[in-house]
């Protein structure tokens, strides 16, 4: 059985905090009603990470739908927040569907809009949780996991055992597509 909660523990990599200072933060379950958090994470987090990747332009059109919560995810017990003092650094999850359809293949999921709030990058929030999407994933009978990643992200999944496959471009609206990378891990 996995825990609903679990706490962590890692050392600040800023050097605006003392480094003997260990950093808790606890990994829950997200429910439909944490949408304002999941988004205040996606803003903290995807407009300046994403900034050295992207047109500013291209940005200005995308952000408005990458950083709105899937709430078909908050609800569906694969996606996670991770906070700390109370306050949401992190979330992320995965799922069987693949993102934008309601298809899936056998032994396939699917990480899911993983973001982690700026300041708190390099404290292991998000190797956390794709531990435990990994764990749970891997309980279900899953035996790939595949990422439609950011280009800022490939570096984080790569670290994570990801395999590059290509690039590819994410349907935001009509007359919107957004570049991504196509990753995929066999577990």
């Amino acid at each position: 059985m996995i825990s609903a909660n679990r706490v962590c523990a890692t050392r600040p990599t800023h050097s605006r905090v003392d480094r003997d200072l260990v950093v808790r933060f606890k990994i829950r379950l997200s429910q439909p009603d944490d949408a304002d958090a999941v988004e205040r994470v996606l803003r903290a987090s995807y407009p300046q990470l994403m900034a050295p990747a992207y047109e500013a332009d291209l940005l200005k059109r995308a952000l408005p739908f990458l950083i709105k919560a899937n709430l078909h995810l908050l609800a569906s017990k694969s996606y996670y927040l991770a906070e700390a003092g109370g306050e949401p650094v992190g979330c992320g999850g995965w799922s069987l569907e693949k993102p934008g359809t309601k298809t899936h293949e056998f032994g396939v999921a699917h990480i899911r809009h993983f973001a982690t709030v700026a300041d708190w990058i390099g404290r292991g929030i998000g190797r956390a949780i794709y531990e435990r999407c990994e764990l749970e994933a891997r309980a279900a009978g899953v035996f790939r996991l595949d990422c439609h990643s950011s280009r800022n992200g490939e570096q984080f999944y790569q670290a994570l055992g990801f395999t590059r496959i290509g690039d590819i471009l994410l349907p935001l609206a009509t007359n919107l597509q957004f570049p991504g990378v196509l990753m995929s891990r066999h577990l």
